[in-house]
């Protein structure tokens, strides 16, 4: 099975891919969220091309464990997506996910300014799900 990772945000969309056979998340990029037409038309292309079987997507619950405005804007996400994309798609707690993006939050304001402009940290924040995935699958 091939696996894309998502990492939602209004601003930028970062995605990972990887596959069953080595269950390693490797990072794609991100989109940039200015036309939302057109984000689904590129996640339904590259869904395509890589032969994606299942969509693992970033869920933001709140550490107290309820389910904030965060993550009801990924569920609305979700819903848009399952309505162009024709493989399952499913959420993954990501509630650790930004510790694992924290050594980028550490670097000085403006290279932290530059990796974002770049997509770098949602790039990470999405192998990071994706992995995440992985490794909870297996144990």
């Amino acid at each position: 099975m091939n696996y894309l990772g998502i990492d939602y945000g209004r601003k930028r969309i970062g995605l990972s891919v990887g596959d069953d056979e080595l269950r390693l998340a490797v990072g794609l990029g991100a989109i940039l969220v200015k036309d939302w037409r057109e984000v689904m038309k590129e996640i339904v292309k590259i869904v395509e091309s890589r032969k994606i079987d299942k969509i693992i997507v970033g869920y933001p619950i709140n550490l107290n464990g309820h389910i904030g405005k965060a993550a009801e804007e990924v569920d609305r996400f979700i819903k848009d997506l399952n309505e162009v994309v024709g493989v399952k798609i499913e959420r993954m707690d990501e509630r650790l996910t930004s510790e694992g993006v924290g050594d980028m939050r550490k670097r000085s304001p403006k290279k932290r300014r530059k990796l974002r402009k770049k997509g770098e940290v949602d790039k990470v924040a999405a192998v990071l799900i994706l992995q995440d995935y992985f490794d909870r699958e297996e144990a």
